[in-house]
């Protein structure tokens, strides 16, 4: 499917104010992944248009019309089936919430009130029917994402992933056959995908108008700091990520492995989750367990410290539609290894990092050792790289030039 790049649309800001109806299923500044991007786009768009929000809340959450006090916001109350991953993956309050923001959408129309767009952020996976279809708003969807698929080489290796994680090998399938959702995308003023591949799937459905634009976003550049380390021939690698086995983790440790020779190279790795203890186990047996320090679970500021004092950012991720911990890593100048699969290979060039062909666990696992040495052997290319990160960052990922793009489009297809 054919796409350009949203930046590509100039918006008009001496423009009357639209009023902008925003869809998110959950919002929500303090928490991670998808609720925390779409608090982020809530935000950069209220300083653009009047924005009204309709969102589900947590009873253990933070309300959200106290963490955007200048939206509208609409709330209804989250059912939940007591599991979190399965809560974050299958969205069982997703039909709820459908039916009750038409139903709110419909009752506003009956009282004369008007949007000039609908724009809905999440869910981000390429399953779920939009509330906006047949209410006449012109709407969009995006930055939408996920439904990858996993390699078959690395199948034997994902078997623990709980049942429902498996449900995403029907999305293609639902794309071209299910009626509601590909009448969703078809109707759709625009939809825009945060990775090229995301193309390749709405082709599935007829997509009438496509933009290409990333999901990852920023607030501000974090300092870039001298590392003393690497004067020393030290380089400290980071993971960050769910303890899950596509987010490549184990790859890391398979790839410290190969790097006996190169005692100054070290890992730290942030997360919890069902892999880490075979990671763990994985580094004894490997006997390079006293250079990997696993941390679990860690505040938000200790993940910020793990950033400021780490050299390189190790994220291969295979089945990753994008990668919040990519942004994070580039808003702290970090060159980045990751894959040439889904999201990642689209947001990380040769200037400031590596985007690694995804084959089999051994070729990846090699692939990264030797990368990795590529740095160990000339360890101050690194600092060229970290400034073309900055630079890469602040021209393509700052919440402000975002919002920016978007309200390009929002005047677009405005009516």
């Amino acid at each position: 499917m054919q796409s350009q790049p949203l930046e590509a649309l100039i918006a008009d800001r001496s423009k009357k104010h639209l009023n902008v109806l925003m869809i998110a299923t959950n919002c929500d500044g303090t928490d991670v992944g998808e609720a925390w991007r779409a608090f982020k786009w809530v935000e950069a768009m209220a300083k653009m248009a009047n924005v009204t929000l309709i969102t589900f809340q947590r009873q253990d959450r933070v309300p959200v019309n106290k963490q955007l006090p200048d939206v509208e916001t609409i709330t209804f109350a989250e059912p939940s089936c007591g599991n979190e991953r399965l809560n974050a993956m299958l969205k069982p309050g997703y039909p709820y919430f459908f039916f009750k923001t038409r139903q709110w959408i419909k009752k506003q129309q009956a009282q004369g009130r008007h949007f000039d767009i609908g724009h809905q952020v999440t869910p981000a996976a390429l399953r779920y029917p939009t509330p906006f279809l047949g209410t006449g708003i012109p709407y969009i969807l995006g930055p939408m994402g996920g439904s990858l698929s996993t390699p078959d080489a690395f199948k034997s290796e994902c078997r623990s992933a709980p049942w429902f994680v498996r449900l995403r090998m029907l999305d293609r399938f639902r794309l071209s056959r299910d009626p509601l959702l590909k009448k969703s995308f078809q109707q759709a003023a625009a939809v825009i995908g945060a990775a090229p591949y995301v193309g390749d799937l709405l082709s599935l459905a007829n997509v009438e108008k496509y933009y290409l634009h990333s999901e990852l976003g920023i607030d501000q550049l974090a300092p870039v700091k001298a590392q003393r380390s690497l004067a020393h021939g030290n380089i400290k690698l980071l993971h960050v990520g769910r303890g899950v086995r596509t987010k490549g983790l184990r790859d890391v440790v398979r790839a410290m492995a190969l790097l006996r020779d190169l005692p100054g190279v070290t890992l730290e790795s942030a997360g919890e989750g069902e892999e880490i203890e075979i990671c763990q186990q994985e580094a004894a047996e490997l006997g390079v367990a006293d250079r990997i320090t696993f941390h679990g679970h860690v505040s938000r500021l200790e993940v910020e410290a793990l950033y400021d004092r780490s050299d390189l950012f190790v994220f291969p991720s295979f089945r990753e539609p994008s990668g919040r911990v990519i942004s994070e890593a580039l808003t702290w100048g970090l060159p980045v290894i990751t894959t040439n699969r889904g999201g990642p290979g689209h947001a990380i060039t040769e200037s400031y990092g590596f985007a690694l062909p995804v084959e089999t666990p051994e070729q990846l696992a090699n692939d990264v050792a030797s990368t990795i040495r590529r740095f160990a052997a000339a360890p101050f290319h690194l600092i060229p790289k970290k400034i073309d990160v900055q630079e890469k960052t602040a021209e393509q990922g700052i919440w402000h030039k975002k919002s920016i793009a978007m309200l390009g489009c929002y005047q677009s297809v405005s009516t």
